[in-house]
């Protein structure tokens, strides 16, 4: 990586034409476009998803993150009669039987209150840390009260945020199994049973599967000007033996997305200690002048300025060239976000 390393956050800051925002996937999620860059060639293609057999390697590896997302957000009442909305950011409650939630309203939040939603659901706030409450609800079955009656969380910059029953089958992949996320690892959106099977027949390709459940970290924007001041989410993740074992294995690593990247790295730097099956938490933050040594290719979205994720792509081709390469991307109207088309960057 030829360049100064810039921290500074408005270096990686770009200018986005409104009509590039994805506010829907693409008829037929594998027809999506790819910008392909061979960092080693300098070469840059245009392609499309379904293309992607031709350049990996035959016998290599894919790993991704088979997190499910899960609908999370319902509209209620105050006990005044006042509008409310609530977040759930889990499915399954803490040793106090407390779930961890955001609740939107106006004036102040004390714990006691009470909220209202349809079809029976009660919560009640028992403490607060930060912006998160803890609360104890009247059901039993709470993922299976959300599927019915809440709305898949959908970005901010898509929609406004507004979710409908289609989101629920779009905004997740066609391998997602865990459930614990609230934002979907979008580089797999691309993924259909077809190209699974492309990949396996043609170039015996193998596919091993992470957990990393998304959090509302990933949302977080970078406010210090020193991006190095910013304070990283942490997010849990988990590999099963038979699937780490398919990554030890491996002499060429392909990471879908960037949660499988931050998986995989997370687990290089633990080296010995890492335990498979086990439940993992990582902070870890990667941008240029950060080495990443546990993958030789990325596919990956097209992710909002200013953004750690933008910034972890620059890790691995430089800030200047990650720019070059959306400068590209917005110049031949490729579509950007969660819903948009991808990057394959090989190395």
């Amino acid at each position: 990586m030829n360049e100064n390393i810039d921290l500074k956050l408005n270096s990686y800051g770009y200018e986005l034409p409104e009509h590039l925002v994805a506010e829907r996937p693409i008829e037929g999620r594998d027809t999506s476009r790819m910008l392909v860059y061979d960092a080693k060639s300098g070469e840059m293609q245009h392609d499309h998803f379904h293309n992607i057999d031709k350049y990996l390697p035959s016998d290599s590896l894919i790993v991704r993150n088979e997190s499910k997302v899960f609908p999370c957000r319902l509209n209620g009442q105050k006990q005044s009669g006042g509008k409310v909305e609530a977040f759930f950011l889990d499915v399954t409650p803490n040793a106090e039987n407390l779930y961890r939630v955001l609740i939107k309203s106006n004036g102040k939040k004390r714990v006691g209150d009470k909220y209202y939603f349809q079809n029976g659901l009660e919560i009640e706030v028992h403490s607060q840390s930060g912006t998160t409450f803890f609360v104890a609800i009247n059901i039993d079955d709470l993922e299976g009260y959300l599927n019915v009656n809440a709305s898949i969380p959908i970005p901010p910059y898509i929609r406004q945020g507004q979710a409908d029953e289609k989101d629920k089958n779009d905004y997740q992949t066609t391998f997602a199994k865990n459930i614990g996320s609230v934002a979907a690892p979008t580089a797999g959106l691309h993924f259909t049973k077809r190209i699974e099977d492309k990949l396996i027949a043609e170039k015996n390709i193998t596919i091993a599967n992470v957990t990393l459940h998304v959090g509302m970290g990933t949302f977080a924007p970078v406010k210090s000007e020193n991006i190095l001041e910013h304070d990283m989410h942490t997010e849990h993740y988990l590999i099963e033996k038979e699937n780490f074992n398919k990554i030890q294995r491996a002499k060429f690593i392909t990471a879908v997305g960037t949660t499988s990247l931050r998986t995989l790295e997370s687990v290089h730097r633990l080296g010995d200690q890492f335990i498979a099956d086990s439940l993992h938490a990582t902070d870890i933050f990667l941008y240029p002048g950060v080495e990443v040594k546990s993958i030789n290719s990325l596919l990956t979205n097209f992710h909002l300025p200013e953004s750690t994720l933008l910034m972890l792509v620059s890790a691995l081709v430089g800030r200047k060239k990650t720019l070059e390469l959306y400068e590209e991307a917005i110049k031949e109207n490729y579509r950007f976000f969660s819903y948009g088309d991808c990057m394959l960057i090989l190395r």
